[in-house]
């Protein structure tokens, strides 16, 4: 559009064809780029403050050069690309988070890389060659040149614009042939018109420009000032809307860019993932099922009454129970008389008041009593995870882990007593009832979105078994349950919880003989160190091993949802109830409305519906009110999207 103003504004400096003062036009453009500009160079500055706020620490970011060495405390922004060389935790691991980049919340792990390639220091004097890597990296590679961004609102006044041109072309062909035929045959008649010395090019240059420039008000110069001035508006209607403030930390909405606003006002359907997006993210450790007993019902969480009444004698942590009692009584005064020894207890556990209200004291006294079930159950939760416990000044216990369900089934164990406390290179420390235990993890067998689950494996320090634990949806992890085990009561608790809304994980665990995991971890040393298919490999060695589970329980984990959903990640029966909970499937059945229609579909149909029947399965997503689809891998999800944005949705 910019160059359509030009051109008409450049053909009115020629006297012969202009038939206004070409001031009339230069004039408004000036002064319409100028708005343009400004409103521009106000979006520049206010990112230039941004960056300059996030940049400009200690050190600046942009005095950062290839070589430096960064020091980075805990919570603070990474300021450029770094490779990790050096933590403060022994393992050389690091967390960090990524939701300024891709909206992630949960931590991700980086560790430090190899110090040495492997080369023996004799065939460094054979070597007779070099390499450059250049720019052939994968990051290099999937860097494109960035093309220019229009908003919506912008490309399609762009469309409009030259299909008003075209039009006015097609116009001023057809009025310069009449003016041509009008001259030749009644011009000449008429003494008060007269036409200049005529050139050869006259009648076919002259005539039709000036038709342009009198049809150039087909398109208002006014458009452009006009829709920046609305954008700017509406971007400070964002910034004044006391409706889009956020609750929790009284944060206010902020349009960075004027544009955005149009670009919102397009969106036709809205696609999200569940966790940390549509729910709060906070996970908390309801209930769960071990060996056929159901804890935390309804039954069970009576907690409170029991604990006022006094607490069973078997019951441990009888110290936590009374100073969490003393916190909820107001004006209570004691003895203040320090008993090292006992605050050194309490001080160990981060003890959380909202677990208490809601642990069930049945499960509670398995604990104390050390019933076997519940003891391996609870030692599958505190260590089949890759959760690290940081020890502050005062001796209390946080947890830094790469996800929220990881840190829920940590911190509940540690509440009904098998503590995880410290991590010492591969040693993991656990205090269950005063007793401490310690396990050396052997192998991780990292959770993918294919097998859908994770597994460790550990050496019993103390009796020397090495034992295989495991956790993850029920469908990775009942089907491989050992022969003549009945998993239908495990089932039975999944669809259960999955009918409360609560987010399922099935533990297990078996005991491996030594000569098996000898054969088994060369396998899986060397599918690692492959270069070819890797991640292939490493899950084909996986699958090698996890099988035959003994099942140990079932964890249900509450997210509480903040919203609706559209495109989510959970069980069927889970996802289903929350949409009914939440008022997101209306059915209005009457004969004279249309119903609302729900579409739901789960990862295996929709692998088979993504291969055959695209169209369809757009088009049916499309026509119903909500689509949920659950249990789906980062590529489904990535082609839902995709098949989506071809068909000409607006995402």
């Amino acid at each position: 559009m910019n160059q359509y103003f030009l051109l008409i504004a450049c053909l009115q400096l020629w006297p012969l064809i202009t038939p206004v003062n070409p001031a009339s036009t230069w004039g408004p453009l000036i002064l319409i780029f100028a708005v343009s500009a400004t409103k521009e160079g106000w979006d520049d500055y206010n990112r230039y403050l941004s960056d300059k706020k996030a940049n400009e620490k200690e050190v600046q970011a942009q005095d950062i050069r290839v070589g430096n060495i960064v020091w980075l405390r805990e919570n603070d922004e990474v300021p450029c690309d770094l490779v990790l060389i050096g933590t403060s935790d022994p393992q050389g691991l690091c967390y960090v988070e990524t939701s300024a980049l891709d909206g992630e919340t949960d931590l991700k792990t980086r560790v430090i890389p190899s110090a040495c390639v492997g080369i023996d220091f004799e065939l460094l004097h054979k070597i007779k060659a070099s390499f450059s890597i250049r720019n052939e990296t994968k990051l290099g590679m999937s860097r494109g040149i960035p093309e220019p961004k229009l908003t919506a609102m912008d490309a399609m006044i762009d469309k409009l614009t030259g299909a008003i041109f075209i039009f006015q072309i097609v116009v001023v062909i057809v009025l310069g042939i009449a003016g041509n035929v009008w001259k030749d045959t009644e011009a000449r008649k008429l003494w008060y018109v007269q036409y200049p010395n005529e050139s050869p090019w006259y009648e076919w240059v002259v005539i039709p420009l000036r038709f342009e420039l009198l049809c150039s008000i087909m398109i208002p110069i006014s458009i452009k000032v006009s829709l920046d001035l609305v954008k700017s508006l509406y971007a400070k209607f964002i910034d004044w809307d006391n409706e889009m403030i956020d609750l929790e930390t009284g944060t206010p909405a902020h349009a960075a860019n004027t544009a955005i606003s149009e670009d919102l006002g397009q969106v036709e359907y809205i696609m999200t993932d569940k966790t940390g997006t549509l729910t709060e993210n906070k996970m908390i450790f309801r209930r769960c099922h071990i060996n056929g007993i159901f804890y935390g019902n309804e039954s069970g969480d009576a907690l409170k009454a029991h604990g006022f009444v006094g607490f069973p004698s078997v019951m441990p942590q009888s110290e936590v129970f009374f100073f969490a009692i003393v916190v909820v009584v107001d004006k209570i005064s004691f003895n203040c008389k320090t008993c090292l020894s006992l605050v050194k207890h309490v001080n160990s556990l981060e003890f959380n008041l909202f677990h208490l209200m809601y642990t069930d004291a049945e499960l509670i006294n398995a604990v104390g009593s050390g019933s076997p079930d519940v003891v391996r159950f609870l030692t599958v939760m505190a260590i089949c995870n890759t959760v690290i416990p940081m020890q502050s000044k005062s001796e209390s216990i946080s947890y830094k882990a790469q996800s929220q369900d990881e840190e829920a089934l940590v911190r509940a164990a540690s509440c009904l007593n098998m503590v995880f406390f410290n991590k010492n290179a591969n040693i993991l420390e656990i205090n269950f009832n005063r007793a401490i235990l310690q396990y050396d993890v052997l192998d991780t067998l990292e959770f993918t979105s294919d097998r859908k689950r994770m597994s460790v494996v550990v050496k019993d320090c103390k009796s020397g078994k090495i034992i295989l634990l495991s956790k993850g949806a029920d469908e990775a992890i009942l089907p491989y349950a050992r022969a003549g085990q009945q998993t239908r009561t495990s089932a039975d608790a999944v669809e259960q919880y999955a009918q409360m809304g609560l987010r399922t994980l099935c533990l297990a665990w078996r005991e491996l003989e030594e000569d098996e995991y000898r054969e088994w971890s060369s396998l899986f040393k060397e599918a690692n160190s492959t270069l070819v298919d890797r991640e292939w490999r490493v899950a084909e060695v996986c699958q090698r091993l996890e099988h035959d589970f003994e099942i140990l329980g079932i964890a249900a984990i509450e997210d509480q949802p903040k919203g609706q959903l559209l495109l989510i990640n959970g069980k069927t029966e889970d996802e289903v109830s929350r949409s009914l909970e939440r008022v997101l499937l209306t059915m209005r059945i009457t004969t004279s409305e249309a119903k609302d229609v729900a579409f739901v579909i789960d990862g295996w149909a929709l692998e088979i519906a993504l291969k055959d029947y695209k169209k369809a399965f757009t088009e049916l997503a499309i026509l119903s009110r909500t689509a949920i689809c659950c249990r789906v891998t980062p590529s489904q999800k990535a082609q839902v999207l995709s098949i989506s944005s071809r068909m000409g949705y607006s995402l």
